[in-house]
């Protein structure tokens, strides 16, 4: 829970090289409803470098965090921010579900649906721990 914590402070003050550290070097992250793959630490960055590069003002916030266990968290966050050259705001709620092992995020899978996300992680943590079993 304290290194997810970690990982939403970095990207939080935009210091990819922190947030891409708590990512296995092989790590994939992939976002369903828009169908992008990231696989590795440098395709990783590169994404969240993407993502914020048009915002003037961006903020990420943490509404909710949960450890299901067996290396699973899942994370509902709220993202917002101006984008260069308007004067409107763009906010987005999503939830992440995210696996860690040896100390180090290997997938990381977000939801524009919070209820399917959560449900996913849930059955996502009871298929590790059958497998641990």
């Amino acid at each position: 829970m304290e290194l997810t914590r970690r990982l939403v402070e970095a990207i939080k003050r935009l210091d990819f090289d922190a947030a891409v550290s708590f990512y296995a070097p092989d790590a994939v992250w992939e976002g369903r409803a828009s169908g992008m793959t990231f696989e590795g630490r440098t395709a990783i960055r590169g994404f969240w470098e993407d993502a914020t590069a048009a915002y003037v003002e961006f903020e990420l916030q943490r509404q909710e965090i949960l450890n299901l266990g067996n290396g699973v968290i899942f994370g509902v966050e709220r993202t917002s921010g101006r984008l260069i050259g308007s004067t409107g705001r763009l906010e987005f709620r999503y939830a992440t579900v995210a696996v860690w092992e040896e100390g180090f995020i290997v997938r990381t899978t977000l939801y524009s649906d919070i209820d399917e996300a959560r449900a996913a992680a849930g059955r996502l943590a009871e298929e590790r721990a059958q497998a641990d079993a």
